[in-house]
């Protein structure tokens, strides 16, 4: 049997393990072994010893599951774009390899003498390109920092009114651009900021912060990010559940 037929419309679906995190297309038409099959290499985790459950906004998750998992086809599940599938390992756990722990694994630091004497390295490059901090005409690291953000912002095409979905993709939640701009009550924030109207009461104030208004949503509807959180495109609503991001106001 071939697990390569195609179907009309792939579905980007975001999948977690204990190792990895990622947006993958998955072909509804490809069967839950083939589907095992292509997510070993992704987390790590042997197809034997895989257990799925799909999760589709604040939905309950389903397992993905069947007695003849060879040849049931994943379109007999709920696919929806950007829905979750977690992927667990079944495995003792002594069995398992943890790719977060690098506590083992032995580091080496260059002394930063030793680097800053040294004629090839990036360092050294910018020094004579005159580059980053040894530009006479880069003003102070905060002028940097909020050039920076700006560049950003007109990279990425963030304007007033745009649909935005928030980075990382395992978070997921999407949004109207309500605010760009400085917001000084953020300690330390230099620079712009994006104020986001979420599509649900996922985040973290109603568009104000320290008791100053930027934009008015609904509580725990507003946000405030750095641009580089924000994904610009033709986003639909979709509600699925927050994170609880230090890198957001």
């Amino acid at each position: 049997m071939s697990h390569q037929l195609q179907a009309a419309t792939d579905v980007p679906l975001l999948i977690n393990s204990s190792n990895a995190s990622s947006e993958r297309r998955i072909t509804p038409s490809w069967t839950i072994a083939f589907l095992k099959s292509r997510l070993e290499p992704i987390t790590g985790i042997p197809a034997g010893s895989q257990q799925l459950t799909l999760r589709v906004g604040s939905q309950d998750a389903i397992p993905v599951t069947a007695a003849d998992e060879e040849n049931t086809q994943l379109s007999a599940f709920p696919l929806q774009p950007y829905a979750e599938i977690t992927v667990t390992d079944t495995r003792p756990v002594g069995a398992r390899t943890d790719f977060n722990d690098l506590s083992s694994v032995e580091k080496y630091v260059m002394p930063t003498a030793e680097y800053e004497s040294r004629t090839d390295s990036v360092l050294a490059w910018k020094k004579a390109q005159k580059l980053g901090r040894f530009d006479p005409n880069a003003g102070t690291i905060e002028e940097q920092k909020i050039r920076a953000f700006e560049r950003e912002i007109e990279e990425r095409g963030i304007t007033l009114n745009s649909r935005v979905r928030l980075l990382p993709a395992t978070d997921a939640r999407r949004g109207t651009v309500s605010y760009i701009g400085p917001v000084p009550e953020i300690p330390g924030g230099v620079g712009p900021w994006i104020g986001v109207t979420l599509d649900e009461p996922t985040g973290k104030n109603d568009g104000s912060v320290g008791g100053k208004r930027y934009f008015t949503c609904g509580e725990r509807c507003g946000v405030f990010v750095r641009p580089e959180r924000c994904e610009v495109g033709d986003w639909g609503v979709l509600g699925l559940e927050g994170s609880g991001d230090e890198e957001e106001i």
